[in-house]
């Protein structure tokens, strides 16, 4: 009785496109936001914020670019970290190459670094497709690592490939405490999602989800493929490219290539499968399974092994999260392969009938 839309009228067809057209949606949405915003900075400790909540956004940025590529126009990539890399390489050049450069110019032109990059590695998507897309996009992923590991100008001449950025300050405010960091990684996610959320609602996304569906017929009634695979590449690069820009300066604050090694597009090509393709919220749901389950499972076999009198090593309580993880994703593929932003659109449908049976 509580989620229905009886009575919601649309008198215009400005409240009739509305992103959240149903009221009760709206309200979850503003409390939720309100949640983050306000709630989680007060009382979340700085484990919690440092360890979970700022991985957890970082990576649901990149997912969610991903997922404009993968989910909504169906163009298979394994280069994901590559284009992290190159965000977080460029962004870094940026800062320190040009004097009094602000730290948000620096992270977006970090992001149209990666979207050069990106469409330069997607033109191949117009001659091919499938498995031979993701072997082409991949090429990417050795092409980068061998890049920043060879060239030193894009490490400053550092001989090991790190680099590591000064504390950042953002329109004169510090972003150093893990405070800091979660509310400035929370209002890049929460811009980026309403924009990509748009983006997708528009003719451009609807352009994507016809050539996902058949590209012969997308391209029969006037759609013209060339142009929409390559903005999905672009789009979904600078997102990516931000994101790992994001995941260098704010998460990591020294890093080297490895931290975006093809180990990086495996985890974020998961996300999207196990949280859902062609959907927002997937990426969320996907994010956080990824980056909770490990570290609950961290903290509980530890505890179940005492609790059973069994002297459980850090090594074999490793060994064991991988073999639960890696069967946990298998279950969800199987039990539900659209994601678990399916299940929660079942469960909301079901809510709407609720209590009548159906």
């Amino acid at each position: 009785m509580l989620y229905r839309e009886n009575g919601q009228f649309k008198t215009s067809y400005t409240s009739d496109q509305q992103i959240f057209p149903i009221l009760q949606d709206r309200v979850a949405i503003g409390l939720l936001l309100a949640f983050a915003f306000v709630v989680v900075p007060l009382f979340a400790s700085e484990y919690v914020l440092r360890a979970i909540l700022v991985p957890f956004l970082i990576l649901s940025l990149a997912a969610l670019g991903l997922n404009v590529l993968v989910g909504y126009c169906g163009q298979i990539s394994l280069g994901t970290g590559a284009f992290m890399a190159v965000g977080a390489y460029a962004a870094y050049n940026f800062q320190i190459r040009i004097e009094g450069m602000p730290l948000v110019a620096s992270l977006l032109l970090g992001g149209v670094a990666a979207t050069v990059v990106g469409v330069a590695f997607g033109i191949p998507s117009l001659r091919i497709k499938g498995l031979y897309l993701a072997v082409a996009t991949l090429a990417a992923q050795f092409f980068v690592d061998w890049a920043f590991l060879r060239i030193k100008w894009f490490t400053n001449n550092s001989a090991s490939g790190s680099v590591s950025v000064p504390d950042l300050y953002a329109f004169g405010l510090p972003v150093i405490s893990p405070v800091q960091k979660y509310l400035f990684c929370l209002i890049f996610v929460a811009v980026f999602a309403l924009l990509v959320k748009n983006l997708v609602r528009s003719h451009i996304g609807r352009e994507w989800m016809a050539i996902r569906d058949m590209d012969v017929a997308a391209a029969v009634i006037g759609i013209r493929p060339v142009y929409a695979k390559l903005t999905a590449f672009a789009v979904s690069s600078f997102v990516v490219g931000v994101a790992g820009a994001l995941w260098g300066f704010v998460y990591l604050g020294s890093w080297e290539p490895l931290a975006f090694s093809v180990d990086r597009s495996f985890q974020l090509l998961f996300m999207i499968i196990i949280g859902g393709l062609g959907s927002i919220s997937g990426a969320f749901f996907g994010a956080a399974f990824i980056v909770v389950l490990p570290i609950v499972l961290d903290q509980l076999l530890p505890a179940l092994g005492r609790a059973l009198g069994l002297g459980i090593d850090t090594a074999t309580v490793s060994h064991v999260v991988l073999m639960i993880y890696g069967a946990l994703i298998v279950f969800f593929l199987i039990v539900e392969p659209h994601g678990l932003a399916r299940l929660w659109s079942i469960g909301k449908e079901k809510l709407r009938l609720w209590p009548f049976p159906h």
